[in-house]
């Protein structure tokens, strides 16, 4: 037998077969359930969000530009805010304040307090007009989103950017915080801070001209995949005091600092298959980092160094990585002064193994171990090619001076012409 379901929202009423089941709105909310709440019933977005009982229901905001001299506070859990895309914009026009606050309506008596299952979605947040209109980098407002205590928070195809302050910042939001499909761009601090959370998603999303593009600290359990992060004044992504992630499939480009950086007590991380282009500080800097694997990147024309493992690191696997400039065949593609292209340093790290990486037509050495570098292994390396700008013409294997160090099967083209 077929069964056929037709979904009407004048009830909602659905047909399955000869069963109809209905659900009457207005009747669930007199009784405490949840609601739907349209904004334009009510005098303002804020009444429209105090008109959330304690079960939560959805909120729909009309296309429009709201502008908002407080913050728009929400309070309710089980509760899905949800725009009309771009059309639907909050826009911020008081100095120093974020534009939406998400945290339990008394988290400042009760700092245990928690809200659960909020998700936001389809609508953009924008800070200072002036910021937009005379394209200034000194946007007065502050934070885009601030969300504090809210566990299993979903964000998905939002818009937040021209802030004073972070684009997104999630402090305490302890359980599953889910950022997905948006875009955070122009905004003064980091475009997405996560602070104290824990199995956090970041999928998808575009990250443009923010000072940082992502920052994690005291967190763990970060799955960062499938972002496209790019022009940034700072660094692309810092990693503080957080275990048991992975970051791949990212492109990480043109950031002024270092696309990636792991300090203050990192360990289990992964990163893998990420395309890190074009970073004037360099690749990746494993400051403070221990059990940490970096595999199958794409490293080029990164400046200073690909790769950076300092004497606070240890106990690293690096396997399977690419150290390129920017040659395509015949030429490099670009000019000899843009050409700049590191290697991996080795500066007093410990237990570190370099084993089937390509690296070719560096500016720098393809791998530098100092005095300081201990249990050191560089194994089925490939170094070739030529760059002007390397100390006569070409990438070498720089290990002499480390304490111990086993190099073996490691092949370096000496007679290319390129």
């Amino acid at each position: 037998m077929k069964t056929s379901i037709c979904w009407t929202w004048l009830g909602v009423a659905a047909v399955a077969g000869s069963l109809i089941v209905s659900w009457d709105w207005a009747s669930a909310q007199e009784t405490g359930g949840p609601a739907l709440i349209r904004v334009e019933d009510h005098p303002s977005l804020q009444a429209a969000l105090d008109a959330l009982p304690a079960a939560g229901g959805t909120v729909v905001l009309p296309p429009g530009e709201f502008r908002l001299e407080q913050p728009l506070v929400l309070t309710r859990g089980d509760t899905r805010v949800v725009g009309a895309g771009a059309a639907t914009c909050l826009l911020n026009v008081g100095a120093g304040k974020p534009t939406l606050i998400v945290r339990p309506a008394d988290i400042e008596k009760n700092p245990r307090a928690r809200l659960w299952r909020v998700q936001l979605a389809d609508f953009r947040i924008c800070g200072d007009p002036a910021a937009i209109n005379d394209k200034s980098t000194e946007p007065k407002s502050g934070d885009g989103l601030l969300a504090t205590a809210v566990d299993e928070l979903l964000l998905h195809n939002l818009a937040v950017d021209h802030h004073g302050g972070n684009g997104i910042r999630l402090v305490n939001c302890s359980e599953d915080p889910r950022v997905s499909d948006s875009i955070v761009t122009y905004n003064r601090q980091t475009g997405l801070a996560l602070e104290g959370c824990h199995d956090i998603v970041v999928s998808a999303n575009q990250f443009e001209e923010n000072q940082d593009a992502v920052r994690c600290t005291d967190s763990f359990n970060l799955c960062m995949n499938g972002n496209n992060l790019d022009d940034h004044l700072g660094n692309g992504v810092v990693i503080e005091n957080t275990y048991g992630s992975v970051l791949s499939g990212n492109m990480i480009e043109e950031c002024r600092g270092t696309a990636i950086v792991l300090d203050r007590d990192c360990y289990g991380i992964t990163l893998s298959a990420n395309v890190i282009a074009h970073n004037s500080g360099g690749g990746i800097e494993l400051r403070d980092a221990w059990g940490c694997a970096v595999s199958a990147n794409t490293f080029t024309i990164n400046g200073k160094f690909g790769l950076l493992i300092g004497p606070a690191a240890g106990r690293i696997a690096v396997g399977a990585n690419s150290f390129c400039d920017s040659f395509h065949g015949d030429e490099a593609k670009r000019k000899i002064e843009q050409n700049h292209a590191g290697g991996i340093v080795l500066n007093g790290a410990a237990d570190v193994a370099v084993t089937g990486n390509v690296f070719s037509g560096l500016s720098t050495d393809a791998i530098a171990a100092d005095a300081g570098c201990r249990r050191i292994l560089v194994q089925g390396n490939i170094i070739c090619g030529r760059n002007a700008l390397a100390a006569g013409g070409r990438a070498r294997l720089k290990l002499d001076a480390a304490a111990s160090v086993a190099g073996e099967g490691n092949l370096v083209e000496t007679d290319s012409p390129r």
